[in-house]
């Protein structure tokens, strides 16, 4: 079966060597948005420079797959609750190793997008503190350019930009958001998980936004540290771990903190390259351009 990605536009011409990987294995890839599907066509008209959005590349995807007359299968791996869930293996393992090792953390650290990543490592921990009586900080850190948790409205929302998928209650950007080309380190997201929404608005997890200079920073002191060029995204994350052993050697404090390395940076190295040589700049978005995506969220009956 033939397999189409629709790859968003910016995030396809950053970083090449990920679209030529999942050429390699048979896929064709496309910078979305495209003038395949109407979708793509609708969104082209009104800004044919537009550096697009995982919104509108998801819109084009479902649109992809549900004209196709069954040759494409849609696929999400992200925000999802069930892809959540799934992902727990790996905050699940991580109990099991802590407690061979002795060791219980007294924070976790996750970076989010869609939540998904953060969700896999954190969820158990949340289950421990609601259920077992611990007392674990857990903190979700965003990128201050898609500040979906920090800024974001929970409310009822699209997954996608044209409104095509069902809504969900969660943090929310606006399905019209498009995150600023300038922004580098991935988790474009306009939205969140529920569950994680759900979660913040509770006030069983925290949240915080990292502006992305701190961020490949970061990244680099890990690297020199530990011999991982990281992927972008968990760069978020280290950024919040450097920042939390730093208040625990200012106050004395013995900490154990826990954070979810998700991959390696070896296909992203045009952003390192774009941070080294002084490309990139941080941009915090404006709080202006959240209230007038608002203004297009969908009206749910009281």
């Amino acid at each position: 079966m033939e397999c189409r990605v629709y790859m968003v536009k910016v995030s396809y011409h950053q970083k090449p060597a990920r679209a030529m990987l999942i050429r390699s294995f048979g896929a064709e890839v496309y910078p979305s948005p495209t003038d395949q599907t109407q979708a793509g066509r609708a969104i082209l008209a009104q800004d044919a420079d537009t550096p697009g959005s995982l919104g509108i590349a998801i819109s084009e995807a479902v649109e992809a797959a549900v004209t196709s007359g069954g040759q494409y299968k849609y696929a999400l791996g992200s925000v999802l609750n069930h892809v959540l869930l799934h992902q727990t293996v790996i905050g699940q393992e991580a109990l099991q190793q802590l407690e061979m090792a002795g060791e219980y953390p007294d924070i976790v650290i996750g970076c989010t997008g869609g939540g998904s990543n953060f969700a896999g490592i954190a969820l158990p921990f949340v289950r421990a503190n609601l259920r077992a009586g611990k007392a674990t900080r857990i903190i979700a850190v965003e990128p201050a350019s898609s500040p979906s948790l920090t800024q974001g409205r929970y409310a009822y929302d699209f997954g996608d930009t044209v409104g095509m998928t069902p809504i969900m209650k969660m943090h929310t950007l606006g399905h019209t958001f498009v995150p600023p080309a300038i922004h580098a380190g991935g988790l474009r997201y306009h939205g969140m998980a529920p569950i994680i929404s759900e979660l913040y608005n509770q006030g069983l997890i925290e949240a915080r936004a990292v502006h992305q200079l701190g961020t490949f920073g970061a990244a680099l002191q890990f690297a020199r540290a530990e011999g991982i060029i990281p992927a972008p995204e968990p760069s978020h994350a280290i950024r919040a771990v450097i920042d939390e052993a730093l208040h625990c050697k200012a106050t004395g404090e013995a900490k154990v903190i826990l954070f979810n390395l998700c991959g390696h940076g070896h296909f992203d190295m045009s952003a390192y390259q774009a941070y080294l040589e002084g490309q990139l700049e941080d941009f915090a978005y404006p709080q202006a351009m959240i209230d007038a995506a608002m203004l297009s969220l969908p009206e749910v009956p009281a």
